[in-house]
This record gives C-alpha cells, structure tokens and sequence, in this order.
C-alpha cells in the first residue's frame, strides 16, 4: 500500500541489516515509526503489545520471529522453544500457529548449516502469500459487490465495516478492505461507515486513516451506531475480517462483530466476512462452544491514550473503584453469514465454503501434515 507516495508492507525483511522491519501501528494515526526488531523476544512482544494486529500480519510476523531465532542461535531445540514462545503471544488467530506448524518441520529436516536460509525463504514465502491472496480476495469481492450489492444502482453504495481488515492487518491488500480498494479503483462511487472498535480503536485509528490515505470516503461512527442506520436503510452491506474460521462456518473476529451480525441480519443487510483459507481451521468444529478467545489486560478497557501517546501515558476514564473485563475477541455464527470471501472464490453459504471445490480444506490438510 501506498503511504505518501511510498509503497509499504506491514513488515519486511532488510537487507542490508538482515533483521526484519515492522509499521509501529500503536502510534498511527498520529505518527507514523518503522521499528528494526532483531530478536524472537522482541517479536514476541511486539505481537503481544500489538505493534503489529490482524490475523495475517500475526501469521507473518510469527515466521519472521522464527527466521530471527534461527539468526540467534540455529540450534534446533532454541528454535523449538522459540516458537512456544511466539505461540503464547496471541491464542485467538490460527494464522500464527499455522505460520510455526509449516516453519518447524522443514527446520527440523534442514542440515543446521543451511537453517538460516531455509527459515528465511519460508518466512518470505508466507508474508507474499499472504499478500497474494488478500489481493484475490479484493478481485473477487468487487466483483461480488458490484454484481450482488450494486446491481447497477446509480448511487453510492454504502458498507459498514468493523476493527481493521485492511492491509495494515495482514501483510498488503487486507481482507475486508481488499475489495472496497479495488471497488473504488474501479471507479465505483462506494463509502464506508467505520466503526471505532473499543477499547483499543483500531477502526477509528488505522481503517480510517487507511482509508483515507487511499482516497476512499467515509465516515466514523461509534461501535453502537451500526443497528440504528441498518435499521434506517443506510447501509447496503456489512464486510469483516475473521481471526479464525471453525469448521462449521463459525467466525471469530474482533469483539463487537457478533452484533453487528445480529443487527444485519434483522434487517436483512448481508454480512459478508473475508478471509484468506490460512485463517480456516478444519480442527476447530463448533467455533462458539471451541475458539480459544483471548483476554487482554483490562487497563484497555479502563484508560484511553492521547493523541500520539505510548501506552504509559495513557489516561484512566472509569472510577478508581470500577474493575472492568476485556475479551478481545467473540464468535459469530454460521447461521448469520451470507456469504465467505476467500482467495479460492466467494462461498454463500457453509456448504459451498466447506467443500470449496476442496481448496479451504485441501490448504488446511497440506499444513495439518507438515506438523
């Protein structure tokens, strides 16, 4: 992606320096940092304190913190534990184990000499896949919007959007951005509601200043807003992202999704969700009753930070006496989906998605036997 006149992924690896660069998204919108990470540890925690967020950067960021502990020490039984060590960070999104499931048994097979390399080209490939299928995702989802949602209509068409699917969540393109990117090259007239996704605004911070760095209009709401202008008629479809995909269709994705799901759904909106198929987990079989969700610390909840403030300076909003709970994520099910945008096609409905012509599970079952 662009960012004032110069491309951008959301990590890379450099050259020159032979560590690996990441966007500090903490700091946006207000200040935009390229932080150089050298170690596993320090990858470790700027997954956990969400300098990167979103379940392919995490995937992503995961295989270069392998990279980097093989640059430390290409033992294999360090780099063993160095993926325990990035698997605690985030539970929740399947693409980080995935990333270490794939990396660890070629690792495990390569001569110690030829490591390095070896978890560098890995580490590679996974951030251009990632990059590759969110850009499919783009294509085929404008084509669902323009053929399904705009139907020639010669008006604006409105979509709301929840968190941040776009590409500061994966490695380029995004998932749920993807296709309103290629709807708005494509010339249509297109707007996006974007909710401001408490407590840590990652809607409010990063898909709105995406968003407008691509020219894209839209217009800030908050989280609560969404049900009032389904309910109004002034939103054409709803589109997420999605941190793990059970094997019934269920979808985690950032707290708050389920509701607007339920809003959607009593007003007869679509709810679409995208993903690319390593966020699919064949393993998991009923996502409400299975997917691990993630608890961040409450101080999330409990303060807020200033414009362009680090965490530390952060500022209490509740009284000193109020305690306060914080799932970061919730699940959203099948029955409430209309449609799945993958890579491998759109899928409008869990039959479709579950055979998809064999490429979600086929995917999922080439990464099962690696482990």
């Amino acid at each position: 992606m662009r960012v004032d006149n110069k491309d951008y992924r959301t990590i890379w690896y450099n050259a020159d320096t032979k560590y690996v660069e990441v966007i500090d998204q903490r700091l946006l919108p207000f200040k935009f940092e390229i932080v150089e990470v050298k170690t596993t540890a320090e990858m470790a925690k700027i997954i956990l304190e969400m300098y990167v967020r979103g379940a392919g950067l995490i995937g992503a960021s995961a295989a270069w913190g392998l990279y980097l502990a093989t640059k430390e020490n290409n033992d294999i039984s360090f780099i063993e534990q160095s993926a325990k060590v990035l698997a605690q960070t985030r539970p929740t999104a399947v693409n980080l184990q995935a990333a270490l499931d794939k990396m660890l048994p070629k690792l495990r097979n390569t001569p110690e000499e030829n490591r390095l390399q070896i978890a560098k080209d890995i580490a590679q490939q996974i951030s251009d896949d990632d990059a590759s299928s969110c850009k499919r995702i783009g294509e085929l989802g404008y084509d669902f919007i323009k053929n399904k949602i705009s139907k020639g209509k010669n008006r604006r068409i409105n979509i709301l959007t929840h968190c941040n699917a776009g590409w500061l969540a994966f490695v380029d393109y995004g998932s749920a951005l993807a296709p309103i990117y290629e709807a708005y090259n494509n010339g249509m007239d297109i707007h996006v509601y974007v909710d401001e996704t408490r407590p840590r605004n990652q809607g409010a911070r990063l898909t709105a200043w995406e968003l407008g760095k691509h020219g894209v209009p839209h217009t800030l709401i908050a989280d609560n807003v969404g049900g009032h202008l389904m309910q109004h008629g002034m939103v054409d479809m709803v589109i997420v992202g999605a941190d793990r995909v059970a094997n019934n269709g269920d979808v985690a994705n950032k707290i708050g999704t389920y509701l607007k799901a339920l809003a959607a759904h009593d007003n007869n909106v679509p709810f679409v969700v995208a993903f690319p198929s390593t966020t699919f987990d064949s393993q998991i079989e009923n996502g409400v009753e299975d997917i691990p969700i993630e608890m961040r610390d409450t101080k999330e909840v409990l303060y807020m930070l200033g414009e362009g403030k680090a965490e530390e300076e952060s500022f209490r909003i509740a009284p000193e006496f109020t305690k306060a709970v914080n799932y970061g994520f919730d699940v959203t099910p099948a029955r409430l989906i209309n449609a799945y945008f993958t890579e491998n096609g759109i899928f409008e409905s869990v039959e479709e998605l579950l055979k998809g012509e064999g490429s979600l599970s086929a995917a999922f079952r080439m990464t099962k036997c690696e482990r």
